[in-house]
């Protein structure tokens, strides 16, 4: 039995169309079939999984980059960020001049008001689109979040305001001044350290597949590491190998090449 791990956003739902690949689709179910394990290991909290990916026939569902874990129907963790230092972040935030995407398990929060950052308004307009980030604020002081994103430009104190996240948080930089931040000892790595562990599978007969800067530590974890066609290259010194992209049908190709269906 082999338990393969799925970046979501790059790896199996494309950026250009938005849609999952129907030879992906039917790649996981096919590799289902013959025993093997599947499951999405994302950044994205559960309740930003797209409706198509939760009701694809995977084996569980690694979100918010470790903080959320569930196998099969069974939620077998979750860690959110302490009510306390979760207010506390999003004054720091704006304190030092930058912005946000709070993500929870329920909901995302983003400020009241509309952003000077371009992309986040973009962000915001897709996740209403799916219902998201419309009861509350990131002001409200009771809202829950497991993760969170920070924007940043040249008008944001970026120094200042790392130095009081590093505390308790690990910054992953996503490019053009996005940066992912997690909670310290959770990563995709880790989930999938936990995952192996619960269900007795060893590394070698784990697969990973990515795309991006926040699949790094998934790529570290010693499994094998297949990266999409287009991918960022941080990921090359722990690639076992190169696939196409999402539009060429890449998971279907790397899936055969390993013997995987």
């Amino acid at each position: 039995m082999k338990a393969l791990f799925f970046d979501i956003d790059g790896t199996l739902l494309s950026e250009i169309t938005r849609k999952v690949p129907q030879s992906a689709a039917e790649a996981i179910k096919k590799t289902e079939e013959l025993g093997n394990l599947t499951f999405v290991n994302t950044g994205r909290t559960w309740s930003q999984l797209p409706g198509e990916i939760r009701s694809m026939p995977f084996s569980g569902f690694l979100c918010g980059c470790g903080t959320y874990i569930q196998y099969e129907d069974q939620v077998l963790f979750h860690r959110a960020i302490p009510k306390e230092r979760g207010n506390e972040i999003v004054r720091l935030i704006k304190k030092y001049d930058g912005d946000m995407i709070l993500e929870g398990r329920e909901d995302i929060f983003l400020q009241e008001h509309m952003s000077r950052f371009d992309p986040l308004n973009r962000t915001r307009r897709y996740f209403r689109n799916m219902g998201l980030g419309v009861e509350k604020t990131a002001e409200c002081p009771d809202i829950s979040f497991d993760k969170f994103v920070v924007y940043t430009d040249e008008k944001t104190k970026r120094e200042a305001l790392f130095d009081a996240l590093r505390e308790d948080m690990d910054l992953i930089d996503r490019r053009g001044g996005l940066y992912e931040a997690v909670p310290k000892g959770y990563s995709k790595a880790a989930a999938i350290e936990f995952v192996l562990a619960h269900l007795g599978i060893s590394k070698e007969d784990a697969y990973v597949f990515g795309d991006s800067s926040n699949d790094l530590s998934m790529f570290q974890c010693g499994a094998h590491a297949i990266a999409m066609g287009s991918h960022d290259t941080v990921l090359d010194p722990y690639t076992e190998f190169v696939s196409k992209t999402v539009e060429e049908d890449g998971l279907a190709y790397a899936m055969k090449h390993y013997g995987l269906i």
